[in-house]
């Protein structure tokens, strides 16, 4: 994740600590996709998820000695994800444990299914965080979502949560098809007292690989990173404290650089100085994800390779074990990486970007990036 509210206007969020302070052994924020069951069937679901849940999903006192796991592992956030959480009945009862164990739990929903209810019962347990996603307004929404009328209860799920005093994300995936309803969705964020919104780039999984040609061009990249930026300043010299990221492109945060180092090199150095603190993508290192039946991945979008299963050695265990290849190699990709991304100058501060994306492209984990934005003149200065 790319803070655009903390590299341009100075603003930390309350998830800075995990991305801009050193830690000698950091420890894994963990996904976990703990069902794979959705009540939408969104066009781009990295998880390809569907109606019916795995027949060998982790049930709940698998998830119970999973949680004890991490927590005795000092994992600090557990993100509960899909599919749609929210149809299995366990997850309050999950999402408790692992606050009571010191795990700080976090939902990914696509929203459609919070009632008052609900949003009481996330407010008791103590989720820190609520992230919904919407692609688009209305329509254009629901198109994404494969079900109409997705935006309209997905928004009233967003009202339910701020009226309950629930810190709320938004989350938008970027495609051809939505990239320019980026001003709506500030909109929406300012209007709805929505606390955070995170604008993902698109990832060649699941089913989003089948949208790879739908990914918007290099220039209209760079469009969306300068409207961002605008209205994250915009927000920011009007009073408005909102935390405004962008996802799966640490091109990014070389893109803020150059152009800070030409308008403003004292902070193009600070910013510079964070970039190199976060460490650039951080699959295999910072990040991980647990799928429903309980194998372990280098982050959400890697679930064509899996690294071992929580029901048969702790997470841990898995996660320090470099004896495997794929996980070794992420952990110190320097050296590794080809093309663009190997002779690009700033590995340090973006880390080769999304693997993934390179790999179904390329068919080679350590291809350069294909929607690494910029020029050859850029990663060369």
């Amino acid at each position: 994740m790319i803070s655009i509210t903390r590299l341009l206007c100075g603003e930390a969020g309350p998830g800075d600590n995990l991305r801009y302070e050193k830690r000698d052994v950091p420890r894994p924020v963990v996904v976990w996709n703990y069902t794979r069951q959705c009540n939408l069937s969104c066009l781009h679901c990295y998880a390809s998820a569907d109606t019916s849940k795995s027949a060998d999903e982790m049930d709940t006192k698998a998830g119970e000695a999973f949680i004890r796991d991490l927590a005795e592992f000092r994992v600090p956030v557990l993100l509960f994800s899909g599919g749609e959480p929210l149809l299995r009945k366990d997850l309050f009862s999950l999402a408790a444990r692992a606050k009571e164990l010191g795990v700080r739990p976090a939902l990914s929903t696509n929203g459609t299914l919070i009632t008052e209810d609900t949003a009481r019962d996330l407010k008791r347990v103590g989720f820190a965080e609520v992230g919904i996603s919407l692609d688009g307004i209305g329509a254009k929404n629901d198109h994404f979502r494969g079900k109409e009328g997705a935006f309209d209860s997905a928004l009233r799920g967003i009202r339910t949560c701020v009226a309950a005093g629930l810190r709320v994300s938004l989350r938008q995936t970027i495609t051809r098809f939505n990239y320019q309803e980026i001003p709506a969705i500030f909109q929406l964020v300012e209007d709805e007292g929505i606390n955070r919104v995170c604008f993902y780039h698109l990832a060649y999984s699941g089913r989003g690989g089948s949208l790879l040609k739908e990914d918007i061009s290099h220039d209209q990249t760079r469009d969306v990173v300068d409207t961002i930026c605008e209205r994250t300043i915009d927000l920011h010299r009007r009073g408005f404290h909102k935390e405004i990221l962008t996802v799966s492109s640490h091109t990014d945060g070389v893109y803020l650089y150059l152009k800070l180092r030409e308008k403003d090199p004292q902070r193009a150095e600070k910013v510079l100085e964070l970039l190199r603190t976060n460490g650039g993508n951080n699959s295999g290192i910072k990040i991980g994800a647990v799928d429903d039946v309980g194998n372990v991945h280098p982050d959400q979008f890697w679930w064509h390779h899996t690294l071992g299963n929580v029901r048969q050695r702790k997470f841990a265990d898995i996660w320090l074990d470099e004896s495997e290849p794929l996980l070794k190699g992420l952990k110190n990709r320097a050296g590794l990486l080809k093309g663009r991304c190997g002779r690009c100058h700033y590995v340090d501060i973006c880390n080769g970007n999304l693997r993934v994306r390179a790999e179904a492209v390329y068919d080679d984990v350590w291809a350069q990036d294909p929607a690494c934005y910029l020029t050859e003149e850029e990663i060369t200065a």
